[in-house]
């Protein structure tokens, strides 16, 4: 990893510059950073190895969790980043599938289990796509629906709270109403119940919505918050993982319920969405009203292809392809950031980083690669007084 100028030892983050860069408020010529979510795996020897800082796994304890909190920020702030972005999700128990990192030593078995929130044990959680904890009525009532008011929102304050000169929170609810409807009643006993009882699934869905709601309600409320950017994955390799209208009926309502709470406090609300949604794109524009939309895969449609198509409504983030984020050499990584930066960037509201997120199973060198190119690559353009812009 010779060669790369990371971490940067003088950041210079602007959240209010990414976010009308984004918005198409800037025309700087610089091209920002973006990511979803990095991998715990990935993130340690960063803060470790580069950093000096000891690791910290938050616990209940409110000293380990504003230890980990820190480590957490300096790790946005020093890959230059002009933002953390931070999701938790209320407790909602669902059947999931344990199963070994193929990254980590093993673990545990893959045996389904039922926790009170998602499993903490080292290891991957898969859904049950099979049996949910709602299949029936008499499970919707049994079900243990949290309330938001016993909700400890403490790390989203502390962040506020403590963020660098120049950086701004982004924040959400973590998992959406699509991803938490096919968790709890499984995407099998979700399919089956459109057709044997909808009304079952409208009450699924509108607590669900109505809980996020209450969520986002008070993380709106957050000084440094500077915009919502949750996931809901909606789609798989060639379709919506229901039919359009289900989504339609059940599920953007909401969204476009959490966007405009979101642009009744003058913040962008942005969107991560696997999978092939082509068939609901037009929705989420002008129904729910995104302002920007995060996650892209070659084989599906290409960022910047999806740039061609909508980025003079939207913003666009991210879309450095896993496949070759996990599986290219750094030379791949590093032509492909700087591909995007100078095509994708150039055409504006646009932020360069992964095409999905920064799973575990990435090497570290393809992610600081892909940190030190984008640098990079703004540096030269700098220097040329970004012509291609012009």
């Amino acid at each position: 990893m010779r060669g790369l100028s990371l971490p940067l030892d003088h950041p210079s983050p602007d959240a209010r510059e990414f976010i009308d860069i984004l918005s198409g408020k800037a025309s700087t010529g610089r091209v920002p950073l973006v990511e979803y979510i990095v991998d715990d795996v990935v993130m340690k020897p960063v803060l470790e190895g580069l950093l000096g800082r000891q690791w910290v796994k938050s616990g209940t304890d409110r000293d380990s969790q504003r230890a980990s909190l820190d480590n957490f920020i300096q790790f946005w702030y020093r890959m230059g980043y002009d933002f953390v972005r931070y999701e938790e999700s209320l407790p909602l128990p669902e059947m999931k599938l344990l199963g070994n990192d193929p990254v980590l030593p093993p673990q545990v078995s893959g045996q389904t289990v039922l926790p009170q929130v998602a499993p903490q044990a080292p290891g991957r959680a898969w859904a049950d796509e099979h049996h949910g904890a709602i299949m029936s009525w008499e499970d919707f009532e049994r079900y243990p629906w949290p309330r938001v008011e016993e909700f400890d929102f403490f790390p989203f304050e502390y962040l506020s709270r403590n963020l660098p000169e120049g950086m701004g929170l982004i924040a959400c609810h973590g998992g959406g109403v699509f991803e938490h409807l096919s968790w709890i009643m499984s995407l099998e006993g979700l399919s089956v119940a459109l057709h044997e009882d909808p009304r079952l699934v409208r009450a699924t869905a509108d607590r669900l919505g109505e809980l996020m709601m209450a969520f986002y309600s008070h993380i709106l409320d957050l000084d440094n918050l500077v915009a919502v950017f949750p996931g809901d994955d909606m789609g798989y390799k060639s379709a919506t993982l229901v039919a359009p209208d289900v989504l339609r009926t059940y599920v953007l309502p909401w969204h476009a319920r959490f966007a405009a709470l979101t642009h009744a406090k003058k913040l962008p609300y942005f969107l991560h969405s696997c999978g092939r949604v082509d068939a609901v794109m037009e929705d989420l524009i002008t129904v729910v009203g995104i302002d920007g939309k995060h996650s892209f895969e070659d084989g599906i449609l290409p960022v910047q292809d999806f740039q061609a198509r909508y980025g003079d409504r939207i913003a666009v983030l991210g879309g450095i392809d896993i496949n070759i984020l996990a599986g290219g050499s750094p030379d791949d990584v590093r032509r492909q950031t700087h591909r995007l930066v100078t095509t994708c960037g150039a055409r504006g509201r646009y932020a360069v980083g992964s095409g999905n997120s920064v799973p575990s199973y990435v090497p570290l060198e393809n992610y600081l690669v892909m940190i030190d190119e984008a640098h990079r690559s703004n540096r030269e353009r700098a220097d040329h007084g970004y012509q291609e812009d012009r």
